[in-house]
């Protein structure tokens, strides 16, 4: 059996799980939501919500989170909207990113909350543009060996590949388009 967990500590946590229970309905697949440690070195695969990226980083660092991310990098993992940040090379005094994929990340790129929106991606691993929703979403500002930008607005990258890791800056859980969460499945088949 599958085990995908969710970091669940804030953000986008029951969206994320719906998306999953949907995409592996049939799959012998169990999602399993994480507030605290001890619990991520089972999974097979792991989902960092999009939330605040302050509170997350904290969050995981208090709970001791942050160390088992780490531990177990080998694990396929996706990361959206502030999920992406986390999982970048991101650092300022409020937001630790873990440094698990080899970018330079902005937040809020494109505004704060007034100016999210909705936009028609073309997304290099899919046949049709994907309908992406952003809230007050980071950007991919530059990238180092290993990482394939799979959608760009304007100069940013908004989705990008390392190896099993994913990081979206858009919010597919909002969507009822669950490619992104059918290629994330995929990324396990592959490691497993």
């Amino acid at each position: 059996m599958l085990t995908i967990g969710v970091i669940a500590i804030q953000g986008a946590v029951s969206e994320h799980v719906a998306a999953l229970e949907k995409v592996s309905s049939g799959l012998n697949c169990k999602i399993e939501t994480i507030k605290k440690k001890g619990i991520v070195s089972h999974c097979d695969g792991l989902v960092i919500p999009g939330g605040e990226s302050t509170t997350i980083s904290r969050l995981l660092r208090f709970e001791g989170i942050d160390k088992e991310l780490l531990d177990n990098e080998h694990i396929p993992m996706l990361g959206t909207c502030a999920g992406l940040i986390i999982l970048s090379s991101y650092q300022d005094k409020d937001v630790e990113g873990l440094g698990l994929m080899n970018m330079q990340v902005k937040r809020n790129a494109f505004g704060r909350q007034a100016e999210s929106f909705e936009l028609s991606l073309e997304v290099t691993v899919f046949d049709s543009p994907f309908d992406a929703i952003f809230i007050r979403a980071p950007a991919i500002k530059q990238v180092g060996n290993g990482i394939d930008i799979l959608a760009s607005v304007e100069d940013y990258g908004v989705a990008a590949q390392q190896g099993n890791k994913l990081a979206l800056a858009f919010h597919p859980e909002l969507s009822d388009d669950l490619r992104f969460h059918k290629y994330f499945l995929q990324l396990l088949d592959s490691s497993s």
